[in-house]
This record gives C-alpha cells, sequence and structure tokens, in this order.
C-alpha cells in the first residue's frame, strides 16, 4: 500500500462528481426532477457507482473504475417533452439492453461494429449544444463567466483533469462572495425515493437506445481500452453486464445509467498510482468509500447546486463537455470516406428533431447509418 493509491482514487472520485455533476442537474431539470427527485437520483448513482467498482475491482483484481454516462447525461439533458417517470422507464430499459449486450457476445460485436466516425457525430451533435450554450453565458453575467472562462484554459494547460472542478469551485466561490448567493442550505443527510416508471415508445426510441449506444460507444468501449492500455485483459462482457445490473438496481430511485469510466478510471490505471500492476486494483475500494461520502450528502451537494447562478450551471457542464466534444469531432471526421455520414449524423442531432415523438439522437443514428450504408453500396 502506497498513499498514491487512496490519493489518485480520491482525485478521480472528485473529479467524475464535482466535474459533471451540474450537467447532472441539468438533466433532471430537463425531465421536470423535483429536487427530492433529483436528489435521490444523484445519491443512487453514487451507490452503484460505489458498489460496482468494489465489486469488478476486488473480483477482477484490476482497477475497474465505474462512473455515471457522462454522454448520457447530455443527451437527457438536451431531451424535451419526457417526464421523469418516462425518464426512469428509459433507464431501466437500457440497462436492461446493457445486461443482455454483456452475456450475449454477437450483440457486443454487433455494437462493436458501428461505425465510430457515425456515433462520434451523433455524441458531438448532442454537447454541442451544451458547449455553445457556455459561451452564452457571457452576455448574461460577464463579470463572473469572463474569468471563470480564461481560469478553465488556463489550468487545463498544467492539469486538464482538474481545470472543470477548478471553475466550480472558484465560481462557486465567486457567487457566495459577490452576493449573487443568498446563504447555503442546511446539512441534509441524503434519501432514495421511489419513482413509479412510465414506458412509451418516444421514451424507449428516443432516450432509451440512444442512451444505450452512446453508453456502450463513448463510456464502456472507451472504459476496457484504458484498461487494456494498461496492460490489463478484462472480460468485456462480465464488467457490461454487472454494470448494467446496478444500473438496473439503481433505476427505479432515478439513478441514470453507470458504467465502465475511462477519464477517471485513467487517473488510476497509470504508474503514478503504483509501479505495480497488480496492486492498483486497490484504488477501487477507496474511489467506492469517496462515492459513498458523496452518496451520504448527496442532497446536501444537490441543494448548493440548485442554489448556484444559473449561468454558472450552464457554463460548468458546457466547459465539462468541452474535451468530450473536441474527441468526437477527431473521431467523426477522421475517416474521409465516413466524413459524410459523421456530418449528417451530427446535423440531424443537433438540430434538435423530434419525429413521431422519437428524439434527434436516434434520427441522427439512422441518417448517419443510412448515409454510410449508401456510399458503401455504391463501393460495392
Amino acid at each position: 500500500m502506497r498513499a498514491s493509491i487512496p490519493a489518485s482514487a480520491v482525485v478521480a472520485a472528485i473529479v467524475g462528481f464535482g466535474g459533471t455533476l451540474a450537467l447532472i442537474i441539468a438533466a433532471a431539470n430537463a425531465v421536470s426532477a423535483t429536487p427530492a427527485q433529483t436528489a435521490s437520483w444523484v445519491t443512487a448513482m453514487c451507490i452503484a457507482i460505489a458498489l460496482e467498482t468494489a465489486l469488478l475491482s476486488w473480483r477482477s483484481r484490476m482497477p475497474v473504475i465505474a462512473a455515471w454516462s457522462t454522454p448520457g447525461a447530455a443527451l437527457i439533458a438536451a431531451s424535451a417533452g419526457f417526464s421523469m417517470a418516462e425518464a426512469v422507464g428509459a433507464f431501466i430499459v437500457t440497462a436492461v439492453l446493457l445486461i443482455v449486450t454483456g452475456l450475449f457476445k454477437p450483440l457486443m460485436l454487433l455494437i462493436s461494429k458501428i461505425p465510430s466516425s457515425v456515433a462520434s457525430g451523433m455524441l458531438a451533435g448532442i454537447v454541442v449544444t451544451f458547449a455553445t450554450g457556455a459561451v452564452m453565458t457571457v452576455p448574461i453575467d460577464p463579470w463572473l463567466i469572463l474569468p471563470l472562462v480564461a481560469g478553465f484554459f488556463i489550468i487545463r494547460l498544467f492539469n486538464p483533469a482538474l481545470s472543470v472542478l477548478a471553475v466550480l469551485i472558484a465560481g462557486g466561490a465567486m457567487a457566495f462572495l459577490t452576493g449573487r448567493v443568498g446563504g447555503l442550505p442546511s446539512l441534509e443527510f441524503s434519501s432514495l425515493d421511489y419513482i413509479a416508471p412510465t414506458f412509451s415508445t418516444g421514451a424507449v426510441m428516443g432516450l432509451a437506445i440512444p442512451l444505450y449506444l452512446v453508453t456502450m460507444a463513448s463510456q464502456n468501449l472507451s472504459g476496457l481500452a484504458v484498461l487494456k492500455a494498461a496492460g490489463y485483459e478484462p472480460v468485456p462482457g462480465k464488467l457490461i453486464s454487472i454494470t448494467g445490473l446496478f444500473s438496473l438496481l439503481s433505476a427505479p430511485f432515478g439513478a441514470l445509467t453507470t458504467n465502465l469510466a475511462a477519464i477517471s478510471a485513467a487517473i488510476c490505471t497509470g504508474p503514478d498510482t503504483h509501479p505495480d500492476p497488480a496492486q492498483r486494483w486497490l484504488t477501487g475500494p477507496f474511489y467506492a468509500l469517496t462515492y459513498l461520502v458523496f452518496a451520504v450528502f448527496g442532497a446536501s451537494l444537490v441543494a448548493i447546486f440548485i442554489v448556484l447562478p444559473p449561468s454558472l450551471i450552464v457554463l460548468v457542464a458546457g466547459l465539462a463537455l468541452m474535451a468530450p466534444l473536441a474527441n468526437a469531432l477527431s473521431i467523426a471526421l477522421a475517416e474521409e470516406g465516413e466524413r459524410m455520414a459523421a456530418t449528417t449524423a451530427f446535423a440531424v442531432t443537433a438540430s434538435g428533431l423530434t419525429l413521431f415523438g422519437i428524439g434527434s439522437a436516434f434520427w441522427g443514428l439512422v441518417a448517419g447509418m443510412v448515409v454510410i450504408g449508401m456510399e458503401r453500396f455504391k463501393k460495392a
């Protein structure tokens, strides 16, 4: 045991939680969640992440780190016309799809064959609205926003992983010190609220399936790649099915899908954590313990976010998605022969199109697949 093990785990947990909690709040607002439901959402996710990480790290003896689906949260936040009950129904369907994917290798192979250019184009279309939304906060409160934007780009030159968290902490402090926030809410322990799910065709097609696809393509496959790059040999099916199981158990309490982490995992899998790869799995229990602390105080953390200026929340959410947007665009446009399909997926998804009650993410994926299919048919 080295001090670097718990240090890496705590940093990874704080970066993953604090850097994207604003996005979860935005997603909860999009489906008209009450403050109690939002607190339950965060608490249930934290518990699921803690249990997944502890179990998978201990059983596999690898630093298997879980997280919530950041692009999935962006997808929910960009949606419109869905209720919290429909969102819970979509989370359940997504969890079942993840379990089935992990259990049946042919389905896993089928998902992996979706062109990364089209999947990345769809993802870029989802998150680009948050990046532009962050820019639009400048005229709303320039004296608060502009220093934070400058700080973000300066800090990320030296430590990209902590740049968003630094903006959140600094922005919150500035908001309180300048009187933009009346006062801190009282300390409150978390509780779980059961939310009866509603299943509708629109929510399944417009939320569940796109959520499943972005979670697999942008989170689970990336998380597996991080482990492989660190020299480990994970068993994909087992890991994905277990994350799906915990997602299924936590969904009735409002929890968004949880999955394998990529950025947080990268913090825990390198030689800085421990020179011996066989010992790095010990980051899992410390990471899990940190998320249990977040779970206990989830209601208070959500209450703090709720009283912060809306422009600050929009800014933090947008800045948190700048790196995923850049990565998605670079992958989408990497293959010259697939650029039109990727651009089509991007444009349709970013348009916010709703057709037959189904959201733009699904139609973006369909449009991109149709275009790439036509191009491949012509070449054949």
